[in-house]
């Protein structure tokens, strides 16, 4: 697999054309070579394996870039994670040199680590500490970048991910976007979530485009939910043609274009994924004026797998699989990805490059080659009647209205389901709620609705647990919380 693709973009592009911008600073396409070269050396002499805590920002762009072309294995980490699952993954690892733009944070963090320098380039801190190098876990060969995502679980996994890989889905990006003539990205997730790290820094710069990485500051982005007057603010402000959104970040953006915040008419494409989406969204933000693509993807397979583009757009799927996946159905109806996937986790046996992985989502792919997402494999239930609900696909229909934040779809065992409804504060009273799922189980069969709800005492979020850093449901969790309160509407039916 060529790895080569990103350096041959950067010296292809005009010299004079702004590269990356994060409203400080800006840096040409002329200037990024040389910077990427010095910063490359500077950080060699420093480390083996790195890891890079910071914001958004040139600093957060040039350090990554630099590991990336150097082949220098890093690890990008989430701002959300807790102290505990910072210090796993650098022990995890085997990370002996910590990028920072909070040298506060890293010396509480950090016990027996120390300062080796500032970048002149970054601004970004390296905290090193000595390790015995023989004793820590080996890379699968060809590993450029560890991708940890924390799931439902407490300790986050490591992904492990190659150059070659990481170029071959930013280039497919590029592609898909060409005929738009995308000249100018706006970073608004995380540049640690893998998706945006790739579609939002690797793919502008294939295409030769600008990206635009401001600071969380200016975005008003945060894990707990984003300050919606800022972001609003700070897109019409940056009048970006390009954005990648999980759903919650399309819903917002939906909800304020449908009061009246005007869509910036230099939005060409918006790409929506990280979590399923409901096709009445997509059509409320096709009305409101955003041009929303839907893609799939995830991490073992370094980031997007299939994508809705300009010319090659099916509503309700997400789209057809990108030049350098390929996807099949089993048998059991598992979406099967081959062509790009990860090399192993981080301390399990290597997997050859390409390797088929099997994604643990339920789909379809229809004669046309657009793939359908319907829902998670473990995630089905199947009711005391022997038939199988993926919850998923119930939740979309009902999470339509407005007013409802999230709603958790359980059943297992049960003679039909019932759900359990996050709603935002001052958000949808009870005959709200009813007339939502009314709607939602005329579009439904009869095994598959919705007969008894509940409301959770507390929205679910990322901060009490309920919800991943993307927005997706942590079913066992929720269903832990909340057992007595579904328990209680079984025992109301019996009684009722």
């Amino acid at each position: 697999m060529t790895t080569e693709r990103l350096a041959s973009a950067l010296r292809a592009a005009p010299p004079d054309r702004v590269a990356l911008d994060d409203g400080d600073r800006t840096i040409t396409y002329g200037e990024l070579g040389l910077l990427l070269e010095e910063e490359a050396d500077w950080l060699a002499a420093r480390g083996e394996r790195f890891a890079l805590l910071a914001d958004n920002g040139i600093g957060w762009a040039v350090s990554d870039l630099a590991l990336h072309l150097r082949r220098l294995p890093s690890v990008p980490l989430p701002g959300y994670f807790t102290h505990g699952q910072l210090l796993h993954v650098l022990d995890d690892a085997g990370i002996d040199c910590l990028l920072t733009d909070d040298a506060a944070r890293a010396r509480e963090l950090l016990a027996g680590w120390r300062v080796e320098g500032v970048s002149g380039r970054t601004g970004l801190t390296a905290f090193r500490r000595q390790l015995d190098f023989a004793s820590r876990p080996p890379l699968p060969p060809g590993t450029v970048k560890v991708t940890y995502t924390s799931g439902s679980t407490a300790l986050p996994k490591g992904v492990c991910l190659g150059a070659g890989e990481l170029e071959a889905v930013a280039s497919s990006l590029a592609e898909a976007t060409a005929t738009l003539g995308v000249e100018r990205h706006v970073c608004l997730l995380p540049l640690a979530t893998l998706l945006e790290n790739v579609g939002g820094i690797y793919a502008p710069l294939m295409a030769g485009a600008r990206s635009v990485l401001p600071a969380a500051s200016a975005t008003g982005m945060s894990y707990a939910g984003p300050d919606v007057p800022r972001l609003l603010a700070c897109i019409a402000a940056l009048a970006p043609d390009s954005l990648i959104l999980v759903p919650e970040l399309l819903r917002v953006l939906v909800l304020a274009a449908e009061r009246g915040w005007p869509v910036p008419k230099s939005l060409e494409f918006v790409a929506v994924g990280g979590a399923s989406v409901a096709p009445e969204l997509l059509e409320r933000a096709a009305a409101a004026g955003l041009p929303v693509y839907e893609g799939y993807g995830l991490s073992e397979c370094a980031s997007v797998v299939c994508l809705n583009r300009p010319g090659a757009r099916r509503p309700g799927s997400v789209g057809r699989p990108l030049p350098h996946a390929r996807v099949r159905i089993a048998a059991d109806a598992e979406i099967m990805v081959s062509g790009v996937t990860m090399r192993g986790y981080l301390g399990e046996p290597p997997r050859a490059p390409g390797e088929e992985w099997p994604t643990g989502d339920l789909g379809e792919v229809d004669a046309d080659g657009y793939v359908y997402v319907r829902g998670r494999l473990k995630n089905i239930f199947i009711t005391s009647f022997g038939r199988n609900v993926a919850p998923e696909w119930v939740e979309r229909e009902i999470a339509l209205e407005p007013a409802i934040r999230h709603v958790m779809v359980h059943g297992e065992a049960r003679p039909h389901a019932v759900a359990v409804v996050s709603t935002a504060p001052g958000g949808a009273d009870a005959a709200t709620i009813d007339r939502a799922i009314a709607s939602a189980n005329r579009r439904l069969p009869d095994y598959a609705q919705v007969r008894r709800w509940v409301r959770a005492p507390e929205p679910f979020s990322f901060d009490n647990g309920m919800l991943t850093s993307n927005g997706r449901l942590r079913r066992p969790a929720i269903v832990e919380r909340h057992r007595t309160l579904i328990d209680g509407l079984y025992r109301e039916e019996l009684a009722s």
